[in-house]
């Protein structure tokens, strides 16, 4: 005896989480800037319907080792955007992604004397 199943509704999948253009362009500038200065080789994008992460690797084969995340649930409380460690440890967690990726723009900085 044959099975029938149904395909499912649109309307009753949720939304997936994702990163618009501004701020995609944002952590992909921030990514060209770090792989150019050597400090990361690889990156990964991961969709979800609760959070959005970019994972950037010193190494494919490791653990990230810095995560961006949007959790847009959480953006009238302690904002949507975190930055998390290679050991999972929140760095940094705001409202405005560019103050939360500060941390990883000092590192670019240098003296020029």
């Amino acid at each position: 005896m044959s099975v029938i199943a149904s395909f499912p509704n649109p309307r009753d999948r949720r939304p997936i989480t994702s990163f618009d253009r501004r701020e995609l362009m944002r952590i992909m500038d921030l990514y060209g800037r770090m792989v150019a200065a050597g400090h990361w080789r690889d990156y990964a994008l991961g969709h979800h319907p609760d959070i959005a992460v970019f994972a950037a690797f010193r190494r494919h084969a490791e653990r990230p080792e810095v995560r961006i995340e949007k959790r847009p649930e959480l953006r009238l409380k302690q904002g949507a955007f975190a930055l998390v460690s290679e050991h999972g440890l929140v760095i940094k967690r705001g409202h405005d992604l560019a103050g939360v990726m500060a941390p990883l723009e000092r590192r670019l900085m240098r003296l020029v004397g």
